[in-house]
């Protein structure tokens, strides 16, 4: 027998794949991508630690696997700390996120990093196509930056990353700052030209923006990324920069500058309930459908 909802799943992820599309709900805007949202699964094989339910990401994953396939998402994004202790457990989550039917995309978290010894290429065992990166889709570039090139689990002592994020850190210290934390970290010079160059090129093509880290920009509550004020005065010039989307913090939170929402996602393994999110693009809003504690939003630009 022939599944009719199926059918109209299918149909309506090959309208989006080709453009955007009217959506029933807002008959005078356009739907133009469907994107699954993932933050901190943080997967170990090992005891819960307080509601840091270690083992049940995987169980967590795979349930929003299935649903991110039914909702015929375009791509996913996993905003890092995909696990708790670095790659030793790595395999048994990129496994489940592989039955994915689109593209996934990864970032690194600062959990990412640890017990690591190849700190330079780790990208390349989560699948990433460098450290930071963009993609595009139906007129939007997502930009994927590296939140942890200058911190001290991931810059290599004696290099120019590490002595940068010396000097950064001790800034911060000496302006109160309460990110100057072990467990953040911030991006580089050649990182922050790359950003300016790709909001340029997405300004003179006509494309929007979502910008993807691990670490917050805001709020300011100690776990933002600790160049953050850089990067904002980055952003604020660029008005087709329409989100920040970020992990990090578990208990997710919200924040707005010059405009711009800055979504902090809630974290999966930090919960007994599920947390993960279909992220619907408009061409003049954005609307998260959170499942489990991940909170519904409805964003206008």
């Amino acid at each position: 027998m022939i599944n009719n909802n199926r059918i109209k799943q299918v149909i309506c992820g090959l309208l989006l794949t080709l453009g955007c599309i009217t959506a029933s709900a807002q008959p005078n805007s356009k739907l133009c991508l469907r994107v699954g949202l993932i933050a901190d699964p943080q997967y170990a094989n090992k005891d819960d630690h307080g509601l840091r339910l270690y083992r049940n990401s995987l169980e967590k994953a795979n349930e929003a696997v299935a649903t991110l396939n039914k909702q015929n998402v375009n791509l996913t994004m996993v905003v890092g700390d995909l696990v708790d202790q670095g790659t030793k457990d790595l395999k048994p989550i990129l496994t489940n996120l592989a039955k994915l039917d689109s593209a996934s995309y990864n970032l690194l978290g600062n959990h990412d990093f640890v017990e690591v010894t190849d700190k330079r290429n780790l990208y390349q065992a989560f699948n990433m196509p460098a450290p930071y990166y963009t993609v595009d889709k139906n007129n939007w570039k997502f930009i994927l930056l590296n939140t942890n090139e200058l911190s001290n689990y991931a810059a290599e002592e004696g290099s120019s990353e590490f002595t940068a994020w010396e000097n950064l850190r001790d800034s911060l210290k000496s302006a109160g700052r309460k990110n100057a934390a072990p467990w953040n970290g911030g991006i580089g010079a050649v990182q922050i030209q790359w950003l300016k160059n790709q909001l340029n090129e997405a300004q003179q093509t006509g494309q929007k923006v979502i910008i993807f880290t691990h670490h917050p920009l805001l709020p300011e509550n100690g776990l933002e990324t600790l160049n953050n004020r850089e990067i904002l005065s980055i952003i604020q010039q660029y008005p087709n920069v329409k989100a920040v989307i970020s992990g990090h913090h578990h208990e997710g939170n919200f924040a707005v500058f010059e405009g711009v929402p800055l979504i902090t996602l809630e974290g999966m393994v930090e919960t007994k309930e599920n947390a993960f999110g279909v992220m619907d693009i408009y061409e003049d809003y954005i609307e998260i459908k959170g499942y489990g504690r991940l909170k519904n939003r409805e964003l206008k630009f």
